[in-house]
């Protein structure tokens, strides 16, 4: 557990957290795909991405499935930080497929601490998302977060 911002910098190159597992059911890929319109085949048809897909299966999308380092980022809790602003990321990679009905979890290593005027921190993170049986991560990112004290 991460007793203060202090606590924080001292773990700067190590593994600070590991989500619980999340599971991409078929209706989460569904509603990401209405709300970002991109309604593609390997994404929300079940019976084409069988006949079809290399996969088998439908598939999220690799921006789903990088938007949930989010809700998995939530067991890194700072006492201290107000607030925390994603600021981006400098490089992202998919190499693997999530399938429909996959459980996936992050491996968050933190990369540097940065201050900022105006009471903050910008955290470079390292968040790696696994899936359940798989042999490869499925998302690479270097994600960076603005906390505010």
């Amino acid at each position: 557990m991460i007793q203060s911002l202090e606590h924080l910098r001292t773990l700067i190159g190590k593994e600070v957290a590991i989500s619980d597992w999340l599971e991409v059911s078929q209706d989460r890929i569904n509603q990401f795909a209405t709300a970002t319109s991109d309604p593609q085949w390997i994404h929300v048809d079940p019976e084409r991405a069988k006949r079809e897909s290399p996969y088998g299966t439908t598939i999220a999308h690799g921006f789903l499935t990088l938007s949930l380092l989010v809700p998995m980022a939530a067991v890194i809790r700072v006492p201290g930080i107000r607030m925390g602003v994603n600021y981006g990321t400098d490089k992202v990679r998919f190499p693997a497929p999530v399938p429909a009905g996959s459980k996936i979890r992050a491996r968050f290593t933190l990369r540097s601490l940065e201050d900022l005027p105006g009471n903050a921190v910008k955290a470079s993170w390292s968040g790696i998302v696994e899936r359940d049986g798989g042999d490869k991560p499925v998302c690479v990112a270097d994600w960076i977060v603005l906390y505010y004290l």
